[in-house]
């Protein structure tokens, strides 16, 4: 901890509904990936903590789930982790989609806002996809008629636009006080939960609509060697036998798949060569099971 009373830090949390970008917007605030991405709502489950430090700036993120209705033991603590991160940082990042009309989910966040004076800055994402500027300028005295956001900025995740723009606004939320971490560190996520986050994010990715959320990745061994190469065994649990059989592929296909991908982006994470084996077994219902979600690195404080 650095304890430059001169530096300053603010702890940031990034909400809205599922998919609209919050994970690739952190990744591309830090310039690395620690949130995994998907096209897939909902891809998010733990806080992932993100720390930013520039010069005398720190920015902690918390990375929230999309706020979606539970419909399930693991449903709730997402959905429950949105409304603690809410209540305990300098500042909320909204994230939504470009030429989208405020919902629901957005109104809400909006409502705990005010009901708690949060300041917060609306970032209007996948601004690339837009053909005309007009809609964007609706969407922007739409959202600044709801709330009186400190600023609202669009961008783009996918190819940077805005982002140095958003970074300006997000500094300007943090108070002299010094840094909270170390100014090299990147998240204060263990490194089993990143390895096993990234193996997740690679079936999400390559097993498309095949499988739905109910998959899980527990990291039964993590050693380095004294070569410094990386020892990771992981077990990826699902719910029925016919999704292992897809995970798994013809001949294993699928799952060599998944490890392969899964173990570049482990090894460009941790900068050193990784030997990654896995296997895939079954736990029928696991989502709604406490002691099981627990297993798998949910925090039991959260369930009903």
């Amino acid at each position: 901890m650095n304890m430059n009373q001169n530096d300053k830090s603010a702890f940031i949390a990034i909400v809205g509904r599922p998919n609209v970008g919050k994970s690739s917007i952190l990744n591309r605030l830090l310039g690395q990936k620690i949130a995994i991405v998907s096209a897939k709502p909902q891809t998010t489950r733990n806080r992932i903590t993100g720390v930013l430090t520039e010069g005398e700036y720190q920015l902690v993120f918390f990375d929230t789930p999309g706020l979606h209705k539970p419909k399930n033991t693991l449903g709730r603590y997402m959905v429950r982790s949105v409304s603690e991160s809410v209540g305990g940082v300098d500042c909320c990042l909204l994230v939504v989609e470009a030429d989208r009309d405020p919902g629901k989910t957005e109104l809400d966040l909006i409502d705990k806002f005010k009901s708690i004076g949060m300041p917060a800055i609306l970032a209007i994402n996948k601004i690339d996809r837009l053909k005309e500027k007009d809609v964007l300028m609706r969407q922007i005295l739409a959202y600044s008629q709801l709330f009186d956001f400190d600023a609202i900025v669009p961008v783009s995740a996918q190819d940077g636009s805005g982002m140095d723009e958003l970074l300006d606004e997000l500094k300007k939320q943090a108070a002299e006080g010094g840094h909270f971490f170390d100014d090299d560190t990147l998240t204060d996520q263990p490194e089993r939960v990143i390895a096993a986050e990234l193996i997740r994010e690679k079936i999400l990715r390559l097993c498309d609509k095949e499988i739905p959320h109910g998959t899980a990745v527990l990291i039964e061994k993590m050693k380095t060697r004294e070569n410094g190469v990386l020892d990771i065994d992981a077990t990826i649990f699902c719910e029925r036998d016919t999704h292992k059989r897809i995970i798994i592929g013809k001949n294993g296909s699928m799952l060599k798949k998944i490890s392969t991908y899964a173990r570049q982006d482990i090894e460009r994470f941790f900068d050193c060569k990784v030997f990654l084996q896995t296997w895939v077994k079954v736990k029928e219902d696991w989502r709604n099971r406490a002691q099981l979600v627990q297993n798998f690195g949910y925090d039991e404080r959260n369930f009903d």
